[in-house]
């Protein structure tokens, strides 16, 4: 066990337990948004724009107000035009457009009737007269000169401009035996959660509104809902039901939040508003489309002397979480490794596409690519084997990254070796046939950032925990949001281990901003650090409250007592205590004695005494992340600045036909330094689920347009995932350190574990056929291409390189960065 953690100390960490809602979700009584009804709920539609960019000269909707059943219809001049998004720094969306659409889907006018058929019908019969400007579909287009400005306030459509950099690059450089310069491109992708986009809104009488939504931020949806709506907040309640996935999509608030409320607030009736798969397409502010150029300049036996790296991010219409990307782009390839001199320039551009925003492994999926295939060429030129390279310039524990982030607890090092020994590294690189390769990627990610996108002067998480007035349960109450990952399970686990109770015995109340306290959401890994923090120190709280009033009736030292397997227990320094406490119990509240007739005293019974004398028994606590952990040189860097960083290594192996380039995914392993896993089961389905998540990545997923900005393969059927029959051969191998900053020495688990895993493909694919992929998804096509040329030149090598089209735009910005 790494760090001298004593897994003998606990009960229930660290051991695996079935999550929370798997009884509900398996026999299909989990209620989410889109099954709930309300008495007299109506149905809401929205009324999207058929153009990329167009002013609205007209809208007609006298024939849809005619239509029965319908019961309100809103258009841009009906409704609040406050601005919001996701950063206060960037609030550039408005719930129905006004002057113009910027996008196809762009929201134009919102219905709420009977039915859903007649709210549909109603959209038909909507009469919009466009007139149609240019269409803005890519970085390039948009950055030019000449451009219109798709928002007036942003010249050349740039939404965000980023250039940072420590050390001294050029002197790097100039020291380093061999040097690199690469380029690669991505696709956007989409979030393919398997709920969409959902909300109920109900108004009342005494103007309070309540909004069912599925989200990833309740807190912070209620605060954009308020604002816009010019709502006290304590007028706004929102609740996240069951969630179906959000994987970062669900990660702001959205305009089909704000019109189900406006809807409901303008008839006084609940409105329920589902989106459509189509429209999630539109909605989802998942993967940017990333442009990458990358140069690396390492010493004749490996140590990595400098880093340049220049990126431009197709953000389309709107800024969401994309100031975040773009800064997170640069910040998070500073770790695994150990690199002195640092330059980043990051452009993030405006187009007249649907918004980008976050998605599984947020800014650092793509980037990391480039940079792990860009260290396994390096490492092949100077003849040095690639894990070797990597464990080289490997950041350990207590360092400290160029751009100051602390590695508070780091098994980068072990998680590769680990890596490299499971999956039989030493025995099969450079000994394989032709066809057969192998490769590995690294990276490192945070567990919770320490910059807040709600608010900066309040605690990042606050957890309220109640004991029931029967003692027989205790309820856990957090804001932060249960979408699939466990957090609620990791929530019970932390206080039934506290407690010393079964994790049966803690009802846990997520995502309700009436009744819990402040959380900031699920976002960057960051509940079991930070969430779980809170949850640690309010159980702790109520359990110190309850042994302290124990301790005062019975004059018995507190440090003599604890809670275990449902007991008040004493320590082996006095291990009779509890027959005393038993014998004087009974005689004293003889009404509370009947459940346990000799020994230790139940949890139950001590709680129902202390419940009697004071009426209700509460713990709270709070977290907050700890202060400067990152370089005030480095523009941004709290961005990625975290309480702790996981590390985690990939290696794959794949088979290429070497006539048709078919290629197959043989297996992935994957080694994951998470801190203590608290929930071991939850750790490795969520190993299991980023490689499935990064095989997608690699090879299938690509949301495609039109030329006219429309999204064509806008369903489940013709947008491409893994099924259970591309999945190869997966081995996640938990690899434990002890995380000082983390509770019980946990930290994030699995959501990092996505990055590595392209790289890991990339470099496969290479070692098996000399082909190098640049451009993801890799298709077999582009394998047989690439194998063509060689067939054509004699090389043994081929790089497929992104677009000429691509290449433009990386040169319009280097133009731009002068």
């Amino acid at each position: 066990m790494a760090d001298n953690i004593s897994k003998g100390e606990f009960s229930i960490i660290n051991s695996s337990t079935i999550r929370k809602g798997v009884p509900e979700k398996a026999t299909g009584r989990a209620q989410y948004t889109g099954d709930i009804v309300l008495p007299n709920m109506l149905f809401g539609a929205i009324l999207r724009s058929p153009h990329a960019h167009a002013r609205l000269l007209n809208i007609d909707i006298s024939k849809a107000q005619q239509l029965k059943g319908v019961k309100v219809i809103l258009t841009g001049k009906d409704v609040s035009q406050i601005k919001f998004g996701h950063s206060p720094a960037r609030f550039d969306e408005t719930a129905l457009a006004l002057d113009k659409v910027i996008f196809v889907g762009d929201e134009v006018a919102a219905v709420a009737a009977v039915d859903e058929q007649t709210a549909k019908e109603a959209l038909d019969l909507i009469k919009v007269e466009y007139e149609p400007l240019p269409d803005l579909l890519d970085p390039l287009t948009a950055m030019a000169d000449d451009a219109p400005l798709i928002h007036p306030e942003y010249p050349r459509n740039i939404c965000q401009e980023v250039h940072n950099s420590v050390g001294n690059v050029e002197e790097g450089f100039a020291q380093s035996y061999l040097v690199r310069t690469d380029r690669f491109s991505n696709k956007k992708t989409d979030g393919a959660m398997l709920e969409p986009q959902a909300c109920l809104a109900n108004f009342d009488l005494n103007g309070n509104l309540t909004l069912w939504t599925s989200t990833q931020v309740s807190h912070y949806v209620q605060r954009e809902v308020a604002m816009v709506l010019e709502l006290p907040i304590e007028k706004v309640r929102v609740i996240a039901p069951y969630v179906g996935g959000g994987f970062g999509v669900k990660a702001s608030s959205g305009s089909h939040e704000v019109l189900a409320s406006m809807l409901a607030m303008a008839v006084k009736q609940p409105v329920r508003l589902v989106l459509e798969r189509a429209e999630v397409f539109i909605r989802s502010r998942a993967r940017h489309q990333y442009f990458h150029e990358m140069k690396i300049g390492v010493s004749k036996d490996g140590k990595i002397m400098a880093h340049e790296h220049l990126a431009v991010l197709d953000g389309g219409s709107h800024a969401s979480l994309g100031i975040a990307t773009v800064y997170y782009n640069g910040s998070m390839l500073h770790a695994p490794y150990a690199i002195s001199n640092l330059k980043y320039d990051g452009y993030r551009i405006y187009t007249n596409k649907p918004t980008s925003g976050a998605l599984r492994g947020h800014g650092a999926v793509s980037n990391r690519a480039l940079f792990e295939t860009q260290l396994s060429m390096v490492a092949e030129e100077l003849g040095i084997d690639p894990v070797e390279i990597r464990l080289k310039n490997m950041l350990q524990k207590g360092d400290r990254t160029k751009t100051g982030y602390y590695m508070s607890s780091f098994n980068a090092k072990e998680s590769l070796m680990a890596a490299r020994d499971d999956s039989g590294w030493q025995q099969k690189k450079g000994k394989l046939p032709r066809g057969k390769g192998i490769g590995v990627g690294s990276s490192y990610f945070v567990s919770g950032a320490q910059g807040a996108i709600y608010r900066t002067d309040i605690p990042h998480s606050t957890v309220m925990i109640k004991v029931a007035e029967d003692g027989r349960g205790v309820t856990v109450y957090t804001g932060a949001n249960e979408i699939g990952q466990g957090s609620d399970t990791v929530m019970a686990i932390l206080t039934a281990e506290i407690l010393g109770l079964k994790v049966e015995n803690i009802n846990v109340i997520s995502g309700d901003t009436a009744l819990c306290p402040i959380d900031l959401g699920a976002y960057s890994s960051r509940q079991t650090l930070m969430t779980g923090n809170a949850t640690k120190q309010a159980a702790e709280a109520l359990r110190d409250q309850i042994i302290k009033k124990v301790s005062d009736a019975f004059k018995i030292p507190a440090a003599d007592l604890k809670f275990k397997d449902g007991r008040l227990l004493g320590t082996e320094k006095n291990p009779d205590m509890v027959k005393d406490v038993r014998g004087r119990y009974k005689s004293e509240h003889r009404g509370f004695s009947k459940l346990v007739d000799n020994g230790p005293l139940s949890f139950e019974e001590v709680t129902r005494w202390v419940y009697a004398g004071q009426g209700s028994i509460l713990g709270t606590g709070t977290y907050t992340p700890p202060e400067l952990q990152y370089s005030k040189e480095w523009k941004g860097s709290i961005v990625g600045a975290s309480p702790a960083y996981s590390t985690q290594s990939c290696i794959a192996e794949v088979s290429v036909d070497m006539e048709t380039g078919q290629l197959t995914v043989d297996k992935l392993t994957l080694a994951h330094d998470c801190g203590l896993a608290l929930n071991r089961q939850s750790v490795e389905g969520q190993l299991d689920g980023s490689m499935c998540h990064g095989l997608g990545e690699a090879l299938y997923e690509e949301v495609v347009f039109d030329q006219k900005g429309k999204v064509v393969n806008n369903t489940m059927g013709d947008y491409k995932i893994p099924t259970s029959l591309d999945v190869p051969e997966l081995s996640a191998l938990v690899i434990e350190s002890n995380e000082p900053h983390g509770p019980f020495g946990a930290k994030e688990a699995g959501e990092g574990c996505i990055i590595p895993v392209i790289p890991a493909i990339i470099n496969a694919i290479y070692d098996a056929c000399g082909v190098l992929i640049l451009d993801i998804p890799i298709t077999s096509e582009k394998i047989f291409n690439g194998l063509q040329e060689m067939k054509k030149t004699g090389d043994r090598t081929y790089i497929y390189k992104p677009s000429v089209y691509a290449d433009k735009i990386i040169n319009r910005a280097a133009e731009l960065r002068g």
